[in-house]
C-alpha cells in the first residue's frame, strides 16, 4: 500500500476518533449540566429560595446513574427560613431523570422529617415509603405528586400546650402551579387522629383538601418571594371532607387568609350528614362530654330541619365562631 494511502486512512481514523472523543466530551459536560439543574430543581421543590433567604442543604450529594440515567443522592436534607423562622430537616434521599425526559423527575426521601416555626409549632412524621414525581419547565418546578405509605404525623404546638398524632395507611399529595396561584390536594386513606391524653377521637377516616392560594405558584419553581411562609396568604378552600362511612360525612368549604402575624381567618360553610351517627361516634371517643354532645347535636339538626345540618363558621383571627357569635375553639398562628 502506498504511503499517501496509509496516511489518508491514519488521518480519517484520527478525525473519527477525535469526534467519537468530543462526542462524549459534550455528552458528559451536558450529562453534569442536567445533574446540577436536577439538584436545584429537587432542592428548589423542597424550598429552596435564595433570595428571600430560604436555603436548602444537600450533604454529601453525589451524582449517579451515568451515562443513561441522571441520578442525584443526599444522606440528608435540611431547609431553613431565616426570615420566617421554619426550620426542616429530613432523611436520605435519592433522585433521578432520564437523559431523555430530564423534565420528569422521580424521587424517593427517607424518613424522619421534622419542620419547626418560631411560632412553637413543630411537625414531626415518619413513613414506611415516601415516592414523589415532578415535573418542571425553564423556571423551575411546575407539578409534583407525593405518595406516602404508612405515615405517621405528630403536631405539637407550644401555644396551646397539645399535641395531636395523625395516622394513615396512604397518603397522596398533589401540587401544581395554576397561573399565579398554587392548586394543592391531599387524600389521607384510613386516618386517625389522637391527642395527648384522650382517647382516639374518632374511627379509621377517608379525608380529601383541595385547596388554592393566590399569588402562591412561585412556591414551586422557587420564584415567590414570602419563601415557606403562609403569613400575609389568602385562599380558597373548594373543598375539605372527612368520612366516617355509613354516611357519616363533613363538608367544609370557603374562602380564607392568613395575618402578618399567621392568624387565620376566614368564612367557612359548614355541612355534616348524619348527625346521629355522628353524635354516636363522639359520645363513644368523649364520653364525659355527652351531654354537651346531645346538646350540639339538637343544635345541628334544629338549624338544618332533620339530620343533616349547614351552619357558618366564621374565623377571625384564630378565634372560631359557629354562626358568627358561638365561640367554639381556636386555631393557633402557623
Amino acid at each position: 500500500m502506498a504511503a499517501s494511502s496509509r496516511t489518508g486512512i491514519s488521518r480519517k481514523l484520527w478525525m473519527l476518533a477525535s469526534a467519537v472523543v468530543l462526542v462524549i466530551g459534550l455528552y458528559t459536560a451536558g450529562w453534569f449540566y442536567a445533574a446540577s439543574v436536577l439538584r436545584e430543581n429537587t432542592l428548589a421543590l423542597l424550598g429552596q429560595q435564595t433570595d428571600a433567604g430560604v436555603s436548602a442543604t444537600c450533604e454529601n450529594a453525589d451524582y449517579r446513574g451515568y451515562p443513561f440515567r441522571i441520578g442525584l443522592f443526599c444522606s440528608k436534607v435540611t431547609v431553613d427560613d431565616n426570615v420566617n423562622g421554619i426550620s426542616g430537616s429530613f432523611g436520605a434521599l435519592r433522585s433521578a431523570a432520564q437523559v431523555y425526559a430530564p423534565s420528569h423527575i422521580v424521587w424517593e426521601l427517607d424518613a424522619p422529617s421534622e419542620v419547626r416555626t418560631s411560632h412553637g409549632l413543630t411537625v414531626s412524621t415518619v413513613w414506611q415509603s415516601l415516592q414523589s414525581s415532578l415535573n418542571t419547565k425553564l423556571r423551575g418546578v411546575e407539578r409534583a405528586s407525593i405518595v406516602l405509605e404508612k405515615s405517621k404525623t405528630s403536631i405539637v404546638s407550644s401555644a396551646i400546650g397539645q399535641s395531636f398524632d395523625v395516622a394513615a395507611d396512604h397518603s397522596e399529595i398533589h401540587l401544581r402551579q395554576n397561573g399565579d396561584d398554587l392548586d394543592a390536594a391531599i387524600q389521607l386513606t384510613n386516618a386517625t387522629t389522637t391527642a395527648e391524653g384522650l382517647p382516639q377521637l374518632l374511627p379509621p377516616t377517608n379525608a380529601s383538601v383541595d385547596v388554592t392560594l393566590a399569588g402562591r405558584g412561585g412556591v414551586l419553581d422557587g420564584s415567590d418571594q414570602n419563601g415557606l411562609a403562609m403569613q400575609g396568604s389568602e385562599g380558597e378552600l373548594r373543598h375539605f371532607k372527612v368520612d366516617l362511612g355509613e354516611g357519616q360525612v363533613l363538608t367544609l368549604a370557603g374562602p380564607f387568609s392568613f395575618d402578618d402575624r399567621g392568624r387565620m381567618s376566614g368564612k367557612l360553610k359548614l355541612r355534616i350528614e348524619k348527625i346521629e351517627a355522628w353524635q354516636q361516634s363522639l359520645d363513644q371517643a368523649f364520653p364525659d362530654f355527652a351531654p354537651t354532645i346531645q346538646t350540639a347535636a339538637n343544635m345541628l339538626a334544629a338549624l338544618g330541619g332533620g339530620s343533616d345540618a349547614s351552619i357558618d363558621i366564621t374565623i377571625r383571627r384564630g378565634k372560631v365562631l359557629a354562626g358568627g357569635l358561638i365561640p367554639i375553639g381556636e386555631i393557633p398562628p402557623i
